[in-house]
Parts: structure tokens; C-alpha cells; sequence
């Protein structure tokens, strides 16, 4: 089977519910769909849930993450922070998150010169100081309780970046990378990324490595499974990029999903790719979604959903919206290519850089209609990315 180039952007079109017609009721809706949405930055996990509901709200994604709990902070893939329905965070712990927390502790220790027991120690602690208060606490309340763990200790001495940490600091984020504790409202509004901490059993029943029938190979099958579903085809380094996990493991996933090997462009050349077995191209294939333009915001799931972006991120607009890290900054969308950025002014007037000569006339009408969309969803909230993109500093001039 062969997937074009333009038959990718009809799917992301669709999957990635970015035209009308496409938008969801429910913010755990865009969740399951998108499989995670980037946290990195608080502002994304809003902006990429709200841009795709019918009707736009924050307020509906503030809802779904701390009063309904249908979605939940948790790192996972390539060490990012993510928000996850319930279920797919158990699936992506179990595939990915645990060697990651390994990771971490082993990093902790010598962070603080502490030894294994010294580290049980510390994180029992914080985990059980979250649990007995029951949540919300803060950071500081958690170091208040346990004043010897909150004294400032010296770390990384004789470098650049030396300096003093307290120990309940790293404790706390290791014990959430563990599946101990969660992240919960920030102490601020929407844009804040300073969380109070809950216990994890708000989220999902019990501590993420309680839950039962996910080893390694069963979360990554589950994780991999749903992405390929929404956003295959992908090629094998796409995949090993998107999980940040290992070609042995990817390759052993595909397997057992038995997925189906396909001819398709990564936008300079044809490549093999992967989609599910079950994939149905009846109703994407041949079909046209019609013009649609859509603003994303700073590290959407869409624009860094591939490491391959060629087929819908050309060199010239790739250079303006990425950084050398490959973080993606706010993008404007027509048809499925990234056609400029954005950004917002503090007078709360959003801007852009796409070339006018570049949109038909229904595109300008669009754009602008999605403009006034955001600028109606945002209100008076004013932000920037956590991750500016090269033509951030051009657009806010």
C-alpha cells in the first residue's frame, strides 16, 4: 500500500481534529485522540485541547484536569511531561516512564551524595506526607512538615551551575515519576506551572506501579498502538523518536500490534512507514476536508508529532518556527503544512508571519476567522511560550 504526501495531510486533517468538522464535545475526547498532549508548557496542554472543541473553553479544560480528573500530568516519552487520559499514563508508565524514574533516582543520589537507602528514605517521606494530607500541598507545605529535608544542601559544587537544592524538591519529583504522587492545580491561573501535589490514587485507583497486566512490552504495544491509530503512517525513527524509547522495543511493539508495512513521502523521498492492521482508509483516502486553517500553539502534539516533518514543515518556515532543539513554537496550519508562526502582543492582539501571496482568498478569510477565535478563547490572558521559536522576537517588535 502507498499513503502520498497529500493523503498524510487529509488524515492529519481528520485525526488530528483540526478542521470544523472534526472538533470534539470533550476535552478527554481530544486526549484520546491525540494519545498526550505536550505539558512542558501549562499553556499548550489548554490551547491544544480547547482549539479542537466545538466550543472553545479553558475553563472546560481546567474541568477535565482537576474536578472531572479525566486527564493527568505524568512524565513519560523522551522524559517530557505530558497530560494523559488515566489510562493511557498507567499504559505509558508501565512502557516507558519506569526507566526514566530509574533514571532519576540514580541521578538524585548523586546529586545529594545520598545512597539507595538514603533515597528510599526521602521519598517514602514525601510520598507519605502527600498521602497523609490527602491533597492539595504544596512544595513548600511538604517541606515544612519535613524541615531536615527542606534544609538547602549544596550540589553541583566546582562547576558553572553549582548552587544549593533542598532535598524534598527532588524527592517530590521523583516520587511523581514513580507514579507515587500527581501534579494538581498550579498556584496561579491557567498559564502557571507551579503545581500542588495529590496523591495518584485521585487519578487512577491506586499507585501506577500497583496496576496490573502492563510490563514494558504491554504499555509500549498499548502507547504505540493508539499513536499509529491517529497518526500513522510512521516510520521506525519516527516512532523511536515519539517514545524516545529504544528500536529494540519499538521493533518488538509493532510486532506484536502486527502492524502493516507501507510505502509513503516523508517529503523529500519515498520511505517505508507503519499503520495498523486494521487501519481503514475508507473515508480519508479520496476524500477532501476542504480549506481549513488552524493556529496551534507552542509544542502542539501535531507540529511534534514526527521527527520527519518534511511533508508538512519545509525548510524555509522550519527555520523560523523550530529551535535547535526541535521545539516547535505556535504555528499557523493551511492544509496541512505549517505555512508560518504566531504570536501574541501585550495588547492582545495576534500576529503572524505567513506571506499574504501564499493564502487563496477563502485562506484569508479563515485566518483571520481563527484569529478571532483564539483571541475569544484567551480573553485578557496574556502569555509566552515556554520555548520561543526563532521568529517569536520578530512578530512581538
Amino acid at each position: 500500500m502507498e499513503i502520498s504526501v497529500e493523503e498524510r495531510r487529509r488524515r492529519l486533517a481528520v485525526r488530528h481534529l483540526l478542521t470544523p468538522n472534526a472538533r470534539v464535545d470533550t476535552v478527554d475526547q481530544v486526549a484520546e485522540a491525540l494519545v498526550a498532549l505536550h505539558s512542558s508548557d501549562p499553556v499548550t496542554v489548554h490551547l491544544s485541547a480547547a482549539l479542537r472543541l466545538r466550543q472553545p473553553s479553558i475553563d472546560a479544560v481546567d474541568r477535565a484536569l482537576y474536578d472531572d480528573r479525566q486527564l493527568l500530568r505524568h512524565h513519560a516519552m523522551r522524559r517530557t511531561l505530558w497530560a494523559m487520559t488515566p489510562a493511557t499514563t498507567v499504559a505509558a508508565h508501565a512502557g516507558f516512564t519506569r526507566k526514566i524514574a530509574a533514571a532519576e533516582r540514580r541521578r538524585t543520589g548523586k546529586l545529594f551524595g545520598l545512597d539507595e537507602t538514603g533515597i528510599d528514605d526521602a521519598i517514602e517521606r514525601v510520598t507519605t506526607a502527600v498521602h497523609e494530607h490527602g491533597g492539595p500541598i504544596s512544595t513548600r507545605a511538604v517541606g515544612e512538615i519535613l524541615p531536615d529535608l527542606a534544609e538547602p544542601r549544596p550540589v553541583n559544587q566546582g562547576t558553572n551551575y553549582g548552587g544549593t537544592m533542598a532535598v524534598h524538591t527532588r524527592a517530590l519529583l521523583v516520587a511523581a515519576f514513580e507514579g507515587h504522587i500527581a501534579r494538581g492545580r498550579p498556584a496561579g491561573t491557567w498559564i502557571a506551572s507551579q503545581y500542588d501535589w495529590w496523591p495518584v490514587e485521585s487519578w487512577v485507583g491506586r499507585r501506577l506501579d500497583d496496576q496490573d497486566g502492563h510490563d514494558e512490552l504491554a504499555g509500549a504495544v498499548a502507547v504505540i498502538r493508539a499513536w499509529l491509530a491517529t497518526s500513522g503512517p510512521a516510520t521506525l525513527d519516527d516512532l523511536v523518536w515519539w517514545t524516545g524509547s529504544t528500536k529494540t522495543l519499538v521493533r518488538r511493539s509493532l510486532e506484536q500490534i502486527e502492524a502493516v508495512e507501507v510505502v509513503t513521502n516523508d517529503g523529500r523521498t519515498d520511505v517505508a512507514g507503519y499503520v495498523l492492521p486494521e487501519d481503514e482508509l475508507d473515508g480519508i483516502a479520496g476524500a477532501d476536508p476542504g480549506p481549513w486553517v488552524a493556529l496551534l500553539p507552542g509544542l502542539d502534539p501535531t507540529a511534534m508529532g514526527w521527527k520527519q516533518r518534511a511533508w508538512y514543515l519545509d525548510d524555509e518556515t522550519n527555520a523560523r518556527v523550530t529551535d535547535r532543539n526541535g521545539n516547535i513554537g505556535p504555528t499557523v496550519w493551511v492544509d496541512g503544512r505549517v505555512v508560518g508562526g504566531w504570536a501574541q502582543r501585550a495588547d492582545g492582539t495576534i500576529v503572524h508571519d505567513v506571506d499574504p501571496a501564499s493564502l487563496g482568498g477563502v485562506h484569508h478569510d479563515l485566518l483571520d476567522a481563527e484569529i478571532d477565535r483564539l483571541r475569544a478563547l484567551v480573553g485578557d490572558t496574556r502569555f509566552t511560550p515556554r520555548f520561543p521559536s526563532p521568529n517569536q522576537k520578530q512578530l512581538l517588535a
